[in-house]
């Protein structure tokens, strides 16, 4: 951001799970922010009040980030409610299953490639020219640790975080020279709403593999989201932070 002032900071996703963290240190930093989300009014709902309680300022935006004329509409709705759209936090996720190798379809790899790479374009082709003009903006993309572990049962969604890496690097490159800076934020096991149903012995066996020998949480992800969107960050741009206490050192 060129101005001292946060402006407007877009959340996708940001009904539930991540989101929500990311959402309100986003508010705490003094951003006004969209919450974005597909279904689950009352979860939105309730994250806007508890950032407006709090003091900040938020909105609660319905659209399919994965559908080109919902993306535009509902950008052009948070600029004339909210004002126009400075940071965008690519974090909406469909279902992630786990499918065996022989059972994976083209479909199962589109169907993660629409939420990480498909909804990030549409959503920068369609704040990108207000960018241009104001000279702001910057983008901060939700990665994966699993595309440095490969985990199996799981390369549809390996793949479509990869490809999220690739383009996250891509554009940090042509959209540096107008000093839009581009980054990932790849979380370890940061267990949410979704997750209520694992297998403890899971988590306890991830847990050892974690140098700080702790589960993370969501803040540990937002704290870092909040900083990249900060003027604090304005000369990093193509990079990818890890948040998983050390679990991919070697």
């Amino acid at each position: 951001m060129s101005d001292s002032t946060p402006g407007v900071a877009l959340v996708t996703g940001a009904s539930r799970g991540l989101g929500v963290a990311m959402a309100k240190a986003l508010a705490r930093d003094g951003w006004t922010v969209a919450v974005n989300y597909a279904r689950d009014t009352c979860g939105a709902e309730r994250v806007v009040e508890d950032i407006v309680h709090a003091g900040g300022r938020a909105l609660a935006a319905r659209f399919d980030v994965t559908d080109e004329h919902a993306v535009r509409e509902g950008i052009a709705r948070i600029a004339a409610t909210i004002g126009p759209v400075d940071v965008v936090v690519n974090n909406a996720t469909g279902p992630q299953p786990y499918i065996a190798l022989s059972e994976q379809t083209w479909e199962d790899h589109l169907d993660q490639l629409r939420f990480f790479v498909k909804a990030p374009l549409l959503l920068l082709q369609a704040v990108l020219p207000d960018w241009r003009s104001r000279k702001t903006g910057r983008v901060i993309n939700i990665g994966s640790e699993v595309v440095e572990i490969g985990n199996p049962l799981f390369g549809h969604y390996v793949a479509a975080k990869g490809a999220m890496l690739g383009l996250t690097r891509s554009w940090a490159r042509e959209l540096g020279p107008e000093g839009i800076p581009v980054n990932l934020v790849a979380p370890g096991w940061i267990p949410v709403e979704r997750h209520r149903d694992s297998d403890p012995q899971m988590l306890e066996d991830y847990r050892r593999q974690v140098a700080f020998e702790r589960i993370g949480s969501p803040d540990d992800v937002a704290s870092l989201v909040a900083y990249l969107a900060s003027n604090e960050a304005n000369f990093i741009t193509g990079q990818t932070f890890a948040v998983n206490g050390g679990r991919t050192l070697a």
